[in-house]
């Protein structure tokens, strides 16, 4: 990034920049997946509660333009979740050290987007599949919780994208 030079010659901060729209998507989908987790639903009343989603004003002070999410990305991952949530618990379970039913909503939902996105969002790097979804943990899980999503998700990797990983260890 290039910074200005603010007058006493000193390079000025960079601009402070939003969230992606890919990243407000995935925050969307979270919010949908707690509620689906709490009090049940499909995917079009789901969809709804999110696309309709606004931030109180606390939450976008200091922004002066909020983010909008990627609607195609987001219904996509929305809709991929819900319908493989059996599976994907089922690529998660080795990989946890307790059972599914006993994770908190939150990082069940956290580590229901990172799996799905590291099965099938091949044209996402594995490692932005990682960070994306420990990024969301820290910004609503427990204290630690984001720790637990990054293993879980870099065991789960070394399986699903085997090869990837092979290719950067060897470049």
């Amino acid at each position: 990034m290039n910074a200005q030079a603010e007058p006493s010659g000193r390079p000025s901060k960079p601009a402070k920049r939003g969230p992606n729209p890919r990243r407000v998507s995935r925050e969307r989908v979270l919010r949908a997946l707690y509620l689906w987790q709490i009090a049940g639903g499909d995917y079009a009343s789901l969809l709804v509660q999110v696309e309709r989603y606004e931030p109180e004003e606390t939450e976008a002070a200091g922004d002066e333009e909020l983010t909008k999410p990627h609607s195609g990305f987001l219904r996509e991952l929305l809709d991929g979740v819900l319908k493989e949530a059996a599976n994907l618990d089922l690529a998660l379970t080795p990989h946890l050290d307790r059972l599914v039913v006993e994770l908190s909503p939150i990082e069940h939902a956290v580590l229901l987007i990172g799996a799905y996105e590291l099965i099938h969002s091949f044209n996402v790097p594995y490692k932005v599949c990682i960070n994306e979804a420990v990024e969301l943990g820290k910004m609503y899980g427990g204290t630690d919780g984001h720790k637990f999503i990054n293993g879980v998700l870099d065991k789960l990797a070394q399986v699903v994208r085997q090869v990837e990983i092979e290719g950067e260890r060897q470049s």
